[in-house]
């Protein structure tokens, strides 16, 4: 029981935001996908898929992290007791977790079409690649951007074998989502990361932090006008877009700098941006 707490604590599967919101971009690309040749066959199948390779993926993503952060994380009040930073579980262990991880999430990658496939492995590159981006830039929230929203890229080729335009600017678009929820969650290390010299957007503009994430959901927003081309008469969809912008007003409402767990608290209401989002595609797609 003991080595099954440790590995759940390792690859955060106690706490679904992570992969849920891995698991949401996914979910638009595969029903905004479907949309544009009327090609629902797979959605659901393939929805099953990407959300099983949300999880697999983050969880791994989650242990390298944790092995690449181990000396940083024990500085940080509220990592301090993760696994590997609280020598609960070797880095050798950890890495075999991460390969085996991998392995069954490739063996879901090799369903999909060749291009889908060559996307999955790039994306892979991408998750291993972002717990160095804090060293060396104020901006791997945009960088963790990039990652989180390329199932959306992937869920394109696996519907239609290629990527549209229209595809790319959902994209875009999710990129700035996450640039402005991932600043909101990065405030909550705010002291301990300039103590050890850590970089991330929440630090580059702490001091006007509300603006900062305002304009990032501002070309969150924009985008879609033009994705969706609201039809005025859908009142269930004017519903769901107006409750996806209130949920972001919320959010920047409530957090507050001085205040750690409201930053947690907008942080996780992005979950519900997610399922709003998805909804909002549906309606406007079927």
């Amino acid at each position: 029981m003991k080595h099954i707490k440790i590995f759940i604590e390792l690859t955060r599967l106690n706490k679904p935001i992570g992969y849920m919101l891995l698991f949401w971009p996914c979910s638009w690309g595969l029903a905004f996908s479907a949309s544009l040749n009327q090609n629902f066959d797979k959605l659901i199948y393939f929805l099953i898929l990407f959300f099983f390779g949300s999880v697999l993926m983050r969880s791994a993503g989650c242990i390298i992290n944790d092995v690449v952060d181990k000396d940083i994380d024990k500085k940080v009040e509220r990592t301090k007791k993760r696994p590997l930073a609280n020598n609960d579980i070797s880095v050798k262990r950890s890495l075999l977790y991460s390969l085996i991880l991998c392995t069954f999430a490739f063996l879901i990658l090799i369903q999909f079409n060749l291009s889908t496939i060559i996307l999955g492995m790039g994306s892979m590159l991408l998750a291993f690649s972002y717990p160095f981006m804090k060293r060396i830039t104020y901006w791997p929230q945009l960088f963790l951007g990039i990652t989180f929203n390329w199932g959306i890229l992937m869920a394109s080729t696996a519907i239609n074998n290629t990527v549209s335009f229209e595809v790319f600017l959902l994209y875009f678009s999710a990129i700035f989502w996450t640039l402005g929820y991932d600043t909101i969650y990065g405030l909550q290390d705010i002291v301990d990361d300039e103590i050890i010299g850590m970089k991330s957007t929440s630090i580059k503009f702490k001091k006007n932090p509300k603006l900062f994430v305002s304009l990032c959901y501002l070309f969150n927003l924009i985008p879609l006008f033009y994705i969706f081309k609201f039809d005025l008469s859908n009142y269930l969809t004017i519903l769901l877009f107006l409750s996806y912008v209130a949920l972001l007003l919320y959010q920047i409402k409530i957090f507050n700098l001085s205040q750690p767990l409201s930053c947690l608290r907008a942080f996780k209401l992005n979950n519900l941006n997610g399922i709003t989002m998805f909804l909002l595609i549906l309606t406007i797609t079927l």
